[in-house]
Order: structure tokens, then sequence, then C-alpha cells
């Protein structure tokens, strides 16, 4: 289905921010693929005087002939009849009139292929632009390569930037926008497998299922999902084999540095530098309990990319029976696992949900994560986890949640539970305030307090209520 722009209410007012400023405007545009770069650009070009060049792998003199007849289109002349591109911007600035924005989209392409770019670049800027109205973008998809060749203090353009933007994935309150005729449980299922990747979403369609949507546009080898992934990877990383493997042994359930290194038979001396760069990315994440610093020893890596986790867990163990055409191994995977998948990821949901200050809006918190340790019990250690902890250091307060993607939850047992757990939680044991919360699909019941302690329940209904009365402010 085609979608309309949406959101991006906050990226659109600094561009038009910028662009209002009568000085010359330097911006880096940078995010991951298909997250809506260029759909952003061409919404703040609009009614607006500009040259929009979309780079491509061909190099440095192909690119700047290309550009160079952009130009000429833009000033209304026959022909620029100089290939360097410092007298092609310079003939710009001199015969342009008005004020221009001038768009390098994919600008990551041309450094990939001539580290001598940023360089021609900086002259540009310094000494041609510099003293001009104009408004020069860098846009690019290769979040690695935009890095070191336009924010990094190694790169010539360092410092010359007046401001610069990562765009990032749609959050899950504007999926319902995407489909106005899914109910909250189709979205979290939609948002669950995809993500906020606004491509992704267009090649969803709200008229069917989850699992239709799933087998037509992602497990088929026709659908346009299906070799995703490995484009991805192969854009971005030189090393795609070893990460495949990294990211397959994440996909399998293991979790901790050793395990990875183990299964992805990488040396656990060379896994760190790996990791890092697929953080970077946004694929993978590291996580701590929340009560502990970042240098505990306890850390675990996990997938921050709906759409790569799904692919893991789900697709990557089965791509030789898919490629033959035989579904039933990952029709049985999905039948018995998608729902343990769909607890995992709507407890990424509650957790952004609070973070943003959509749910529990009038309790403040500084630190949200998952919680996990052990404790000394009958037969010795034993091991806990609470789904979500949110900590507010100042005030001494700690809500204690759990996310249950289950129908008709008795609160009551929940709450008992956790109350248990929380106990585990060595953080300001004999000061703190404590709350309780419990989100699930439905209720059997639900309660305001236990033992004295505030107990917040939420459940879908509840989350799309919330959601409407947001959209509608």
């Amino acid at each position: 289905m085609k979608l309309n722009f949406i959101d991006r209410e906050q990226e659109l007012e600094f561009l038009e921010s910028r662009y209002k400023n009568g000085n010359f405007e330097f911006i880096v545009i940078y995010g991951k693929r298909r997250v809506g770069k260029t759909e952003l650009i061409k919404k703040f070009l609009a009614g607006k005087k500009h040259i929009y060049f979309l780079c491509d792998k061909s190099g440095t003199e192909r690119n700047f002939m290309r550009f160079k007849n952009k130009v000429a289109e833009y000033l209304n002349e026959p022909t620029i009849e100089t290939n360097d591109p410092e007298e092609v911007f310079k003939n710009l600035a001199t015969k342009s009139k008005e004020k221009s924005v001038i768009v390098f989209d994919e600008f990551s392409y041309l450094v990939e292929k001539d580290s001598s770019i940023p360089s021609i670049f900086q002259v540009v800027i310094d000494e041609i632009l510099k003293d001009t109205n104009n408004m020069l973008i860098l846009c690019g998809s290769s979040i690695s390569m935009m890095e070191k060749g336009t924010l990094s203090y190694k790169s010539p353009l360092y410092g010359r930037k007046s401001g610069h933007w990562k765009v990032l994935p749609m959050k899950f309150k504007e999926i319902g926008e995407f489909f106005p005729k899914n109910d909250n449980r189709k979205n979290i299922e939609f948002w669950s497998v995809l993500g906020g990747i606004p491509l992704y979403l267009e090649y969803f369609s709200d008229e069917e299922s989850v699992f239709e949507n799933i087998y037509k546009q992602i497990m088929n080898k026709e659908g346009r999902l299906y070799e995703e992934i490995d484009f991805i990877l192969k854009e971005e990383l030189r090393e795609p084999d070893a990460y495949k493997g990294i990211l397959t042994a994440i996909g399998s359930g293991k979790t901790k540095v050793s395990e990875i290194s183990s299964s992805s038979k990488i040396k656990i001396q060379d896994i760190d530098k790996y990791l890092k760069v697929l953080i970077r990315l946004g694929i993978i994440e590291r996580e701590v309990p929340v009560s502990e610093s970042k240098k505990t020893k306890k850390a675990v890596y996990g997938f921050d990319d709906n759409f790569f986790e799904f692919w893991f867990e789900f697709c990557e163990p089965f791509k030789s029976d898919i490629e033959i055409g035989d579904f039933s191994k990952v029709k049985d995977k999905l039948k018995s696992d998608f729902n343990s998948y769909l607890g995992r990821r709507f407890e990424k949901l509650i957790t952004g949900l609070i973070k943003d200050k959509i749910l529990l809006k009038d309790i403040s918190f500084s630190k949200i994560g998952r919680q996990w340790g052990k404790f000394e019990g009958e037969k010795g250690k034993d091991s806990y986890e609470i789904d979500i902890v949110a900590l507010n250091e100042t005030q001494k307060e700690a809500l204690f949640g759990e996310c249950k993607w289950q129908e008709g939850v008795n609160a009551l047992e929940v709450v008992k539970k956790c109350f248990a757990k929380s106990k585990f939680v060595e953080w300001n044991n004999e000061k703190r305030k404590e709350y309780f919360a419990v989100f699930a699909r439905s209720f059997k019941n639900k309660i305001n307090e236990f033992e004295g302690k505030k107990v917040y329940c939420f459940d879908l209904k509840d989350i799309e209520k919330i959601l409407r009365v947001l959209k509608n402010h």
C-alpha cells in the first residue's frame, strides 16, 4: 500500500529553522537505509529553489559530470564547460540569483569511492559557499561512511557543519496512522516484525493478516523483503559473512560474548569490534541490568532492530528450505514461537512508551530497562528477571513492571510474583518508594494497590485509547 508522509515534524522544523537563517548552512543528514531520509528531504524542498542530486557508485568524475548538467539546467544555461567540482560550484554561487538548497543524497557513495571527496567539499564550503546564503545538505545511508566522511574529527569537514540530524525509525505511536484499519494488536504484530522503517511498512497490507504479509513479502523469494538483510549487510559491511555469523548466533539465543564468539567461530579477542559496529548501525544493542553500571560484566547482547530479529529467528535458519520452496519448517516455527517473539517485542514497545512519557507520564524516571540477577534460594543460587524496572535516582523511586502478551491476565498474581522478585534488586532498598505495573493484552482482573503500593494496569484497549488522545492533541 502507498503511504502518506507521516510525522517527522521535528526534523522538518529543524530544517526549516536552518533554511530561514540568512547565513550559509551546511547540514548533514544520515540514518539507516529505508528510514525515510529522502522523503524527508523532498518534503522540505517543496516550494524552494533547489538542486537535488542523487549520487551513485560510478566515481567522482562521472558523478560531477552529472552534477554539472544539473547545475546548468538549474541556471537555465546550455552547458558548463569545466569538469572541476570547485568551478562548477563557483558557477552556481555566482550566477544563482536566489537562495538555493543543494542536496547530495547518498553522499556516502562518493566518499566510499574517493577518499578525497571530503577535502573537495571542504574547499567548496570554505572558499565558495561560506559567504553565500545557500544551504548545502549532505545525506547518506551508510552510517559508518557518513560518520567517517563528515562527522569524525579526522574528516576535513569536521567542525564546518552548522547542524546534523540522525533520522531514526518511526515510533510505534505513528504506526496507527500508517494502518488506520488495524486494531492495536495487529499494529503491534506489524511493528514487531518490521519496526518503524517506513518502506517496510509500505510493503505490508492492512487488508491481510500478519502471517499472510510475512509469507508474501518476507518468506517468498519474490517478496520485496526477502533479500533485504543480505543487501544491507553487503552495502554496509566489509565482512558480511562474519557479521551474519554473529547475527545468526544472537538469533539462536546466544547473548553472552563467549557464546556468540563460540557459535560464530570468531575469536573472542576480535568479537568486540564486530559487536560495536553492529551497535553503531542500530542492529543490535548491549544491555545491562538497570541497577548496574554500564561497565558490569553482566552485559548481554540482543537485537535492537525488529526486522533483523525476526529474520534471524524465523527465516535465516530455514533459508535453504525456503530456497527450494519448502515452507513446512518455517511455518511450524512461526506457529510455535511467534507468540513468544511478540511477547519480547511487547516488552520493548512498553519500555519505549514509558521512555517517551506516553505511559506513566505522571512519574519521572532517570533509568529504565530490564533487570536480572541471582539470589540465594532454597537449593542454592537461583535467578530472577523483571521485564521493566524504572528508577528515579533523585527521588529514590522505583517502578517494577511485568509484560504479559496474554489474554485474561490475573493482575494480582502477577504483582505478587513481581513484588517478591523486587526484593532481590539491590538499589536503595530501605529508602525507595515503590510502584508496580502490569501490561497485558487483556485482564481477568485489574488492581490499583498491593501491600500499600500503587499498581498500574494497562491492556491493549487502554494503550489504544491513550494513543488516540495523543494523536488528537
